[in-house]
């Protein structure tokens, strides 16, 4: 089903499914409940399944900026989503010399502002069936929709299946993906 030929209803509603998305209260995330009354950093240092992009955030000194007033869009990696990057990666960029690289990919996980997937799934429609999204890094990340799945590609046309998607935060919401973003 096309976004264009749909109502924003039902592609918000799209994406809230396909994403896994419990509309009570947040998913629990990596076997662990996400609370909306924590920080997006105190959250994903609950999920077993960040602990790569917690020590990711601590490396690059980006803990005070994302437990900050916010409010930040994260497209959050999980553990297996970085160890799909080639071997030794995470490693070299966990290195002091590389805080600088590092801080550029994880900057490119994250969008000014709280996009729900209300929010993203509206910008999409407007724009043809895909919503293009600013990164704090300064480059761009697409999001569209597949056979009722949505996606988010980046600057090198790698892609990254979104869910569980809306995990609200006191200071914004972490969409979950299934792959690391690389800024062009």
């Amino acid at each position: 089903m096309k976004l264009s030929r749909i109502g924003l209803g039902a592609a918000a509603a799209a994406l809230v499914a396909t994403a896994g998305i419990a509309s009570a209260k947040n998913p629990d995330v990596g076997g662990a409940a996400m609370y909306e009354t924590k920080t997006i950093v105190e959250n994903a240092a609950a999920s077993k399944d960040h602990t790569t992009l917690v020590a990711a955030v601590k490396a690059a000194g980006l803990v005070d900026t994302l437990a900050g007033a916010g409010p930040f869009t994260v497209f959050a990696p999980t553990n297996a989503a970085f160890a799909k990057l080639p071997a030794g990666t995470v490693d070299t960029l966990l290195k002091p010399e590389n805080k600088g690289t590092l801080t550029a990919v994880l900057t490119y996980h994250v969008v000014p502002g709280r996009l729900t997937a209300a929010d993203i799934a509206a910008q999409a429609q407007a724009n043809g069936g895909k919503a293009v999204l600013t990164t704090v890094q300064g480059a761009k990340l697409t999001v569209w929709q597949k056979d009722g799945v949505w996606y988010v590609t980046d600057a090198k046309g790698g892609q990254a299946r979104i869910g569980p998607a809306d995990v609200l935060q006191s200071n914004g919401v972490i969409h979950v993906i299934d792959g690391v973003l690389l800024p062009g």
